[in-house]
């Protein structure tokens, strides 16, 4: 796999004896990702085994997805793909408007004021509601995490090619 692969979802259980598979959603683009017709990988992380999948149905339960792939017609063709991940390729990315990012874009970015001081870098997102949070690891302070709310009082910038992210601090962040 020369090509980047990025996890869209994870299989967590079976569903019936049909052979579907109930996927908790790791994207923002589920109803796209998980549409008949969809080409993923199913990826086993710890050996590195894939096989390539085509959705056949799927519809959403619960705040999972319970997917019909092509070619796994009963509860013993799936049983074995229980913690595997579904990927998608870099190529099959759709673009995003302006001001938006794929999570891989923004972690890794190093975070610095507008005054120019170096914070860290980022290395996590949070949802926990209304906005994203960013979570950066301290440069300076071995251990310790600044957590940066994505608003546009605080976010004043992001290059993605250089992976540099503009804050400006407001009271109370630090």
């Amino acid at each position: 796999m020369s090509e980047r692969w990025y996890t869209v979802g994870k299989i967590v259980n079976t569903h019936g004896i049909r052979g579907e598979v109930k996927v908790v959603s790791q994207t923002d683009f589920a109803e796209e990702r998980f549409a008949k017709g969809s080409k993923l990988l199913m990826v086993n992380e710890g050996t590195g085994e894939s096989h390539e999948v085509t959705i056949t149905g799927s519809r959403e339960q619960k705040n999972v997805y319970l997917l019909k792939l092509e070619g796994y017609d009963n509860i013993n063709d799936v049983e074995k793909y229980k913690g595997w991940l579904l990927k998608v390729s870099e190529a099959q990315q759709g673009k995003l408007e302006q001001g938006e990012y794929y999570y891989h874009q923004i972690i890794g970015c190093s975070v610095v004021t507008e005054d120019g001081e170096t914070l860290g870098d980022i290395s996590e997102i949070l949802s926990p509601g209304a906005n994203d949070v960013w979570v950066v690891e301290l440069a300076k302070k071995r251990g310790k995490q600044l957590l940066l709310p994505v608003i546009d009082d605080v976010v004043l910038a992001v290059n993605v090619e250089d992976k540099v992210v503009t804050v400006r601090l407001m009271e109370g962040l630090v």
